[in-house]
């Protein structure tokens, strides 16, 4: 069986990625029969390097059976519904992280991260951010940890101030190119507020790229003309070209060199939101074109499913980028105002975090309620 090395004659399309183009693939899921039933180390030899997840993610795992209802009752004996909750999501990351250890190892490292978010009704409160991040931090003290906080306006300056403080740190929920530019710099300056040796500070700044397309396509519809229709399909792939030259504009002068020489490593752009939510659209066309070094795509399962089985190794990030950015400029003028559309988004995907978050405790509030009545029978 391939290991996180691994021996080319066995190589998925996962290890090509890595290997020949540079680009990690992760899992955009964590749940506990996955853990328990052999499919997360299947997928860990069959490539994934790392481990993303989200409310929504962890509170479809929470409803999907009854395979924490035994630990739910322990923990809610002695903790609130809220603590209980919090301890569950623990032990599964915790259990993904020691699956991770031999890559995160192995990479000296740079991948074999799991990724665990703050909750989500402190986004716009970057004191509780702070505080939120330092304590997942240091609760579960490992290596391979990273802790997601929200590129919210307040997200980006708890940002600056955990990585200043030397923690590892992924940005989420970041789906315009202003905000990018906003959150490379806060990483920036928060690793040269770090003293000495850098090498221990990673980070990813996760660019959300299909829901861009799901709500330009709507706008570009409402404009109706044939000249808005044809770039409907394109905006969300032409925008992550673009902030990947971004990405690599930052990550170089004598500015990055100054901190590359205490070791620093780049803010790798994580392409994130790569399922398709148009049936009309290819399966992969969030994961074929964008694929080169120095990039992480976290794909659900059916998506990684799908690459495995018919995606295209090739790089593509840095090829059309002319053709990206006119993409990017006739948006604009046929009116479609694209931080407009990042400002949107950011909206939607707080309050869709903060939704299912919220649900998800008066479910198991619910719940709580059902084995103290049962036990009082």
């Amino acid at each position: 069986m391939r290991g996180a090395g691994g021996s080319s004659s066995e190589r998925s399309r996962l290890h090509q990625l890595y290997d020949d183009f540079g680009q990690s693939p992760w899992i955009d899921n964590l749940a506990r029969p996955m853990l328990r039933s052999g499919q997360f180390h299947r997928l860990v030899d069959l490539g994934v390097r790392g481990v993303t997840s989200n409310p929504t993610i962890f509170a479809k795992a929470f409803e999907a059976g009854t395979d924490y209802d035994q630990r739910f009752a322990d923990q809610v004996a002695v903790h609130t519904v809220e603590d209980a909750y919090w301890e569950l999501v623990i032990e599964d990351v915790s259990a993904a992280l020691d699956v991770m250890e031999p890559v995160h190892d192995q990479s000296g490292g740079t991948d074999g991260f799991v990724s665990l978010e703050v909750a989500p009704a402190i986004a716009h409160d970057v004191a509780a951010t702070t505080k939120a991040a330092r304590y997942l931090h240091g609760r579960i003290d490992r290596p391979n940890l990273l802790v997601k906080i929200p590129a919210t306006k307040e997200g980006v300056g708890a940002i600056r101030t955990m990585v200043g403080e030397g923690a590892d740190i992924n940005v989420t929920l970041i789906f315009g190119l202003g905000r990018y530019d906003e959150v490379m710099e806060a990483y920036l300056s928060g690793l040269e507020a770090v003293d000495g040796d850098l090498s221990g500070v990673q980070g990813v700044a996760s660019f959300f790229v299909s829901r861009v397309d799901t709500l330009v396509d709507r706008l570009l519809e409402e404009v109706g003309t044939p000249r808005a229709l044809a770039l409907r399909g394109k905006v969300a792939v032409a925008q992550a070209k673009v902030a990947y030259q971004h990405f690599r504009s930052t990550f170089s002068g004598p500015r990055w060199e100054a901190l590359r020489a205490r070791g620093a490593c780049p803010q790798r752009p994580l392409w994130a939101s790569t399922s398709t939510k148009n049936p009309a659209y290819p399966d992969l066309l969030y994961v074929d074109a964008l694929i080169g070094p120095d990039t992480v795509n976290t794909m659900p399962d059916a998506t990684l499913e799908a690459f495995l089985d018919h995606g295209t190794p090739a790089r593509t990030i840095d090829t059309g980028t002319a053709e990206a950015q006119r993409i990017l400029d006739e948006l604009a003028e046929v009116g479609i105002d694209m931080e407009d559309v990042a400002r949107v988004l950011e909206g939607e995907g707080v309050a869709s975090f903060a939704k299912s978050y919220d649900e998800l405790l008066q479910r198991l509030e619910d719940k709580a309620n059902e084995f103290a009545g049962g036990a009082g029978r």
